[in-house]
């Protein structure tokens, strides 16, 4: 009888638990503190990572959140009320309509106008044809669903100029930014700048816990402190999700470029071998998706069998895709990644095509 959970040993995957457990999280956050450190108030760990974030992002002023979508929902809901707007735009596949539920409407009462087409990123031409008021637009850098992709910088900025000439505001969604600025390679204020609200996520790229952080102007951050209470989010005793970020921030940060480097060298040899494809062709950031020539359940059962046999993770999980004999998954290379050459990739990815073409439909 096979494992129902058998053991991960090894990992493509970026939030695998091999490098998360808790035991090796809490002697890491453990490092960070002494005797005298307080659990709350403006020396807690809360008070130091929004400060800390606030100065990396050139921002006046920060706050933490419990969640990153709490956080996204009051900046757009702020921009909503300070232009008697309910409409914002975002991408077709940005993280608010696929992933939360439309919150944002449910919540709030926004609205939301895609701009773009669902697989291609947002252009200028894409948002000067909305032709309605908007509240604000929102950016996520790099897109997560297109496999990491990121506008030019001239063409983001053109594209903020022209949304901020309507009187809309600028959203970044960065819970990636980390893997965005290795592209960018400018400073993480210069990127910011041009946004009027920031939010990066504490778990993402930082490899946290938990949590978010709401980075613009102090009056602006004044107002969403009143929504994190309205909303539940003034959590107290929030210094373990600082603590996890912190250790991220101070480690994991600095190695994203090796990351993005490795992560061009994994594209590479799948794309020289033929069997799968890696898009983007190279990937811009650490994070690329990789289309299978076969369907999503057969990969599944093939990935399963790996782990069990193997105790190898490939994925967090499979995209379907519109032709039946196609799926996808993504690669976010970290700590986990770098475990493994371009070539043991190709060859994991050889089995496991042998291993879904054998398996029953």
């Amino acid at each position: 009888m096979r494992d129902a959970n058998p053991p991960v040993r090894r990992s493509l995957f970026l939030h695998a638990p091999i490098r998360r457990t808790p035991r090796v999280m809490l002697e890491q956050m453990l490092a960070l503190v002494d005797d005298g450190t307080p659990a709350d108030g403006p020396g807690g760990p809360v008070a130091v990572l929004e400060r800390r974030l606030a100065e990396l992002l050139g921002k006046e002023s920060a706050l933490f959140f419990p969640s990153g979508t709490m956080a996204q929902q009051v900046a757009l809901r702020l921009h909503a009320d300070d232009r008697g707007r309910r409409t914002f735009a975002a991408h077709p596949q940005s993280h608010l309509e696929v992933w939360e539920e439309q919150g944002y409407n449910a919540v709030h009462g926004l609205r939301m106008r895609r701009a773009g087409d669902p697989h291609e990123l947002i252009t200028v031409g894409d948002l000067a044809a909305i032709g309605e008021p908007l509240a604000a637009v929102v950016w996520e850098l790099p897109q997560r669903d297109l496999g990491g992709l990121l506008p030019e910088w001239e063409e983001l900025c053109a594209q903020v100029e022209l949304v901020r000439a309507t009187g809309a505001a600028a959203h970044l969604d960065g819970a990636r930014l980390w893997e965005a600025q290795t592209y960018y390679r400018r400073p993480f204020d210069e990127i910011a700048a041009i946004f009027d609200t920031v939010y990066v996520s504490l778990y993402k790229s930082l490899q946290g816990v938990r949590g978010a952080v709401l980075a613009s102007d102090a009056a602006t951050i004044d107002a969403a402190r009143v929504w994190r209470q309205r909303l539940g989010g003034g959590i107290r005793d929030a210094w373990p999700l600082a603590l996890a970020a912190m250790v991220g921030f101070d480690t994991l940060a600095t190695r994203m470029p090796d990351y993005r480097e490795h992560a061009v060298a994994i594209a590479a040899a799948i794309n020289a071998d033929g069997a799968a494809r890696a898009h983007p062709d190279p990937p811009q950031t650490p994070l690329f998706h990789v289309h299978l020539p076969a369907g999503r359940r057969a990969v599944e059962r093939a990935g399963e069998h790996l782990l069990a046999e193997q105790g190898i993770q490939l994925w967090g999980r499979v995209r379907s895709a519109p032709d039946p004999g196609r799926c996808s998954f993504e690669i976010s290379v970290g700590d986990n990644s770098m475990d493994f050459t371009p070539a043991e990739v190709v060859t994991l990815i050889h089995e496991l095509l042998d291993r879904a073409r054998s398996s029953p439909a």
